[in-house]
């Protein structure tokens, strides 16, 4: 596979774990990149593709305000897509224990200065 095949089937990989994605668009209407979020018990986690070879994946604090340009995290991986989305598909999950609620209940993504997602968090 090519390394646009194999960045499509992470991004399938990734839907199946429950990303959504939405796609931030620059004043003229261009698409700036691809973002993935997933919140999860008291995390999100994030992906940024804007372009085959500048991918960043985020590990963030599920109280993150702007998971688009958040303040500090506690995972980090950038480089080629390919190798960034393995990176995030092999990280393993937070896990809270049974007697403690999930921190969020998912989060907000801007998607341009108009628009916002509201993204919840899945509860598998």
């Amino acid at each position: 596979m090519n390394a646009a095949e194999v960045t499509e089937e992470r991004l399938r990989q990734l839907i199946a774990r429950g990303f959504k994605f939405v796609h931030p668009r620059d004043e003229s209407g261009d698409i700036t990149a691809i973002v993935g979020v997933r919140p999860h018990d008291d995390v999100i986690d994030v992906v940024q593709l804007r372009t085959e070879d500048d991918a960043v994946a985020l590990r963030l604090a599920g109280d993150t305000k702007d998971v688009l340009a958040p303040s500090a995290h506690s995972w980090r991986s950038a480089g080629p897509a390919p190798r960034v989305l393995d990176d995030l598909l092999n990280l393993p999950d937070v896990t809270v224990g049974p007697d403690t609620p999930p921190a969020n209940n998912g989060c907000w993504i801007h998607a341009d200065t108009n628009r916002a997602k509201w993204v919840p968090a899945r509860s598998d």
